[in-house]
């Protein structure tokens, strides 16, 4: 048995498995420090395009507009010159003649030979300029401008006579000395149209009581019956940072016309109209008016 015993022993240890080694590396060599600084450069590269990208793009987004303005005078002027010249005549030879003059003062070489007949030696017509309207000066390019006007004639053949009003547009070249020229003749235009904008009307919110609602109107109704000749003093007591400047007319106050009310924190928001009686001229003057007010001691206009 003992045998037994001993040779079942030196089978089992025949048996025991085997530990398998494990290569390890250790953290300071070549290969592990080289990887580690790929992935720290990878990631700092990756960080830095992802910045670049944002700057690029709030650059591209960023966009600044310039407002140029147009000193129109100088050609609304000479527009306006031209059209008293080149729409008034006489049916008479001589008279004919000094417009032909006047008006080639305005035109280049071209224009003036294309309008050598528009108005003939023979011509049954006068004409007279009433009103001159500028409807619009706009640039065309850099030294063009455009110009839409209206002109009012007096046509008048043999003992009659009649107002006709006609919109034109012109094209004029500006030198750098500022000097003009028209370069293209008047052609048949249009004038601008009644819009149909229609502003949206505010309405009272029911944000302000009913009484303070009446205090408001009687301190308004007060006001409005002096202001028409009070002085800079005077108003001071009711009109805060010069809000409303004197006017100095003579109104007689008549009545407010809808007026509507919005609260606004601690200020109170008005629109209301004015009726007022202009003792000069006998008629109704209705002034519309919006107004910021606020209450310490008593109402005072703010804005």
């Amino acid at each position: 048995m003992k045998g037994l015993f001993k040779k079942q022993e030196k089978q089992q240890v025949k048996t025991k498995p085997k530990k398998i080694k494990v290569k390890t590396i250790g953290p300071r060599k070549k290969s592990v420090v080289f990887l580690w600084i790929v992935l720290i450069g990878s990631l700092a590269f990756g960080i830095y395009k992802n910045f670049t990208a944002i700057d690029q793009h709030t650059v591209h987004e960023r966009e600044i507009i310039e407002t140029q303005m147009i000193d129109s005078s100088a050609i609304e002027s000479f527009t306006k010159n031209f059209v008293k010249d080149y729409y008034t005549w006489q049916n008479k030879k001589d008279s004919i003649e000094q417009r032909t003059e006047k008006v080639n003062d305005y035109l280049t070489e071209d224009l003036q030979a294309l309008n050598t007949d528009t108005v003939r030696a023979d011509i049954p017509t006068s004409s007279s300029v009433g009103n001159i309207n500028i409807w619009s000066v706009s640039q065309e390019n850099e030294d063009t401008y455009a110009v839409v006007y209206s002109v009012e004639q007096k046509i008048s053949e043999d003992k009659s006579s009649q107002w006709v009003r006609s919109t034109y547009r012109i094209l004029l070249h500006q030198d750098k000395l500022g000097n003009l020229v028209i370069i293209q003749n008047p052609t048949s235009w249009s004038l601008p149209k009644k819009s149909e904008y229609e502003p949206k009307q505010p309405e009272s919110n029911g944000t302000v009581d009913s009484d303070t609602v009446q205090e408001v109107i009687e301190f308004l109704e007060t006001f409005f019956t002096f202001y028409p000749t009070a002085t800079d003093k005077e108003l001071a007591y009711y009109v805060k940072d010069n809000a409303l400047p004197p006017i100095r007319k003579n109104y007689i106050f008549s009545e407010l016309i809808n007026p509507v009310f919005q609260k606004s924190g601690h200020q109170i928001q008005v629109w209301v109209s004015v009726k007022y009686l202009d003792e000069t001229t006998k008629g109704e003057q209705i002034s519309q008016y919006v107004l910021t007010l606020e209450k310490d001691m008593n109402w005072m206009i703010v804005q």
